[in-house]
């Protein structure tokens, strides 16, 4: 038999050495495969993804390797993006605040304060675009205006609409794994009374897809960042309900959730033994007699 068959780890290989191999922080390379400019394979082993060896040499024989990529994933926060912009922070915050610049990642500093990340990409295109010059200079618009009144604030939730695309991109075609990307958005009382089965909600919980982690568990800053990554305004959570329930649909037809195994049914107890139908049972002197083919005398 001429030639051999090359391992696995061959072929692919796990995100952090795909990191390494294309010159990126773990950070940037997380971003890149959620924006789709990093593909990658399930793990066969069940252990989430890897990337292809022909995708590393694909992105590295890329003109510009590795700057190109870095600027792709380059993230600025508020006072950065306002230079980027050529406006203040204030009316930086205000455009964000107001939904017109959409973040990519957020983290809790050091006081449990928001700090929300967008691409630098992105800030240059908006900057570029004719019809965006009204809202850089000048007079702030009185709709932005009205909404900063009002304490309007979109970024939570353009946040969770990015995400989720983030999530059933990398969901591909397997319809419970993107409800459960859809699930994990949502209150779990809201799951609940989406999916009633609790064996199709177990079966959810198991193929939840990562979500950033902020502090320990249990602590303030992670239980903020819970309630910025769960959907709260009502028509957003209509929304992500009905989502849930279409693709649910589109699962159960899929395969069914699986079940744990019937227990077996207990062994039935040994019968007890009878006496024999045609004899009564005798006892003492008459019984003896009788056993003996006796006759009690006359």
């Amino acid at each position: 038999m001429s030639g051999t068959i090359a391992k696995p780890d061959r072929l692919t290989c796990a995100p952090s050495r795909a990191a390494r191999e294309l010159d990126l922080r773990r950070a940037e390379f997380d971003l890149a495969v959620n924006l789709g400019l990093i593909r990658t394979v399930p793990d066969e082993g069940g252990g989430g993804l890897r990337v292809a060896r022909s995708e590393i040499d694909r992105l590295r024989a890329g003109d510009g390797f590795p700057d190109e990529l870095r600027e792709r994933v380059a993230t600025v926060g508020t006072h950065e993006g306002a230079g980027l912009l050529g406006v203040t922070p204030a009316r930086f915050t205000s455009l964000a605040r107001f939904g017109l610049l959409v973040p990519v990642k957020f983290y809790l500093n050091r006081y449990r304060a928001v700090v929300w990340l967008y691409l630098a990409e992105e800030l240059r295109q908006f900057a570029a675009e004719e019809s965006n010059a009204g809202l850089l200079k000048g007079r702030t618009p009185a709709q932005i205006r009205e909404g900063q009144k009002d304490g309007l604030d979109r970024r939570p939730r353009n946040w969770r609409g990015r995400h989720i695309g983030f999530l059933t991109r990398e969901a591909g075609d397997d319809a419970w794994a993107r409800a459960a990307a859809v699930a994990c958005l949502l209150d779990p009382a809201d799951v609940a009374d989406v999916v009633a089965d609790p064996h199709e909600r177990a079966h959810l919980y198991r193929l939840r897809p990562h979500l950033p982690a902020h502090g320990t568990p249990g602590s303030p800053a992670a239980e903020r960042a819970e309630t910025l990554m769960t959907a709260g305004e009502p028509d957003e959570v209509a929304w992500f309900r009905a989502d849930l329930a279409h693709t649910m649909e589109t699962a159960r037809r899929q395969h069914p959730a699986p079940r744990p195994a019937p227990e077996p049914a207990p062994p039935a107890p040994p019968a007890a033994p009878t006496e024999p139908p045609d004899r009564a049972p005798s006892h003492g002197l008459l019984g003896w007699l009788h056993r003996r083919g006796l006759r009690r005398p006359g």
